[in-house]
């Protein structure tokens, strides 16, 4: 991963940068107030957080059209937020209340919206990957130009549902991207000692799909990116590999203690590293926001995240006769 100092000073736009800001700090703001609240076991299960990853999922909604598809992992409060889904709907699937987006009965990793085009966070490892292929094949079959971003972790690239899902998407040439959420860690394990090689963005070479790797904690370099996978993909040329270079600052989940990593090394890639303070610096050396302006955005998008956690307390349970709604007899 690149460190701050070596990034490149934006030409983006004011407009920009502060959506880009925006977009990060809610899904960060959102993230810490859903750890709260399975801390006082309102939220029960799995819960896996996306703090630290932010720059990923909002540089590349930035670099989507509308009607463009979206499938992903367990980790996908983020993504469920950048595609525009209510926090209010996604706190309550996440404490199990009727006002969430699955009625409280998917909880964390099962939410869908069809209205954002946002096929869901899957539960078994590299599922989602062929799932995302047979979106893209539809998009392709029906020929309405959209492309579908399919997400998975370092920890599923070895999957081998993984590349038959590839090989299917280059044999013929599905609008498929690709992102390679590579957060170095996987469930606990050191990419060093799970990957025999790396550079997970070449795993598509054997079967003529293009890759590169990508500052995942840049957003504007992830947007870049995006816009060069989606103009590929969007112009008939098959599928494109994003391997995003990323870092999660909590464990794989709300339980797990991460004892495979030292605090000295999180430290360093929050002080170094982090996507929302390099957009702050960007806002505030182009002199397009100070420092209360900032701090008056946060302000709003905590209350905005306060709101979400009220309405999720609030909203009833879903009732017994819930259980035998949309299902199959």
């Amino acid at each position: 991963m690149a460190t701050a100092k070596s990034r490149k000073k934006s030409n983006t736009s004011k407009e920009d940068l502060l959506h880009h800001y925006r977009e990060m700090l809610l899904i960060r703001r959102f993230e810490e107030k859903a750890g709260q609240l399975y801390g006082m076991g309102l939220i029960g299960g799995f819960c896996h957080l996306y703090i630290g990853q932010e720059a990923v999922v909002v540089g590349l909604e930035a670099a989507a059209e509308e009607g463009d598809k979206r499938v992903t992992s367990y980790r996908d409060h983020g993504h469920m937020l950048a595609a525009g889904m209510d926090p209010k709907g996604v706190m309550a699937e996440l404490t199990g209340r009727e006002g969430g987006y699955s009625k409280g009965k998917g909880g964390s990793m099962h939410m869908f919206s069809v209205e954002k085009h946002f096929y869901g966070g899957h539960g078994i490892v590299a599922a989602q990957v062929p799932i995302g292929t047979g979106l893209a094949f539809a998009d392709k079959y029906n020929e309405n130009g959209r492309v579908t971003f399919t997400y998975f972790g370092d920890g599923a690239v070895n999957q081998g549902q993984v590349y038959e899902a590839f090989n299917m998407a280059s044999l013929w040439d599905l609008p498929v991207i690709y992102v390679i959420e590579n957060n170095q860690y996987a469930m606990g394990t050191s990419v060093s000692r799970s990957s025999s090689t790396p550079e997970f963005f070449t795993r598509g070479e054997a079967l003529g799909i293009p890759g590169e790797a990508v500052d995942g904690m840049d957003v504007l370099a992830v947007k870049e990116a995006g816009e060069r996978a989606v103009a590929h993909a969007r112009a008939g040329k098959g599928p494109y590999i994003l391997e995003m270079k990323t870092y999660r600052y909590r464990g794989h989940s709300m339980s797990d203690p991460a004892k495979y990593r030292t605090r000295e090394e999180v430290q360093k890639v929050r002080e170094t590293q982090d996507a929302i303070e390099h957009v702050r610096e960007l806002l505030l050396q182009g002199k397009h926001a100070d420092e209360d302006e900032l701090k008056a955005i946060d302000k709003e998008i905590k209350a905005v995240v306060n709101e979400a956690a009220e309405f999720a307390r609030e909203s009833p349970e879903p009732a017994l006769d819930e259980l035998w709604t949309d299902i199959y007899a």
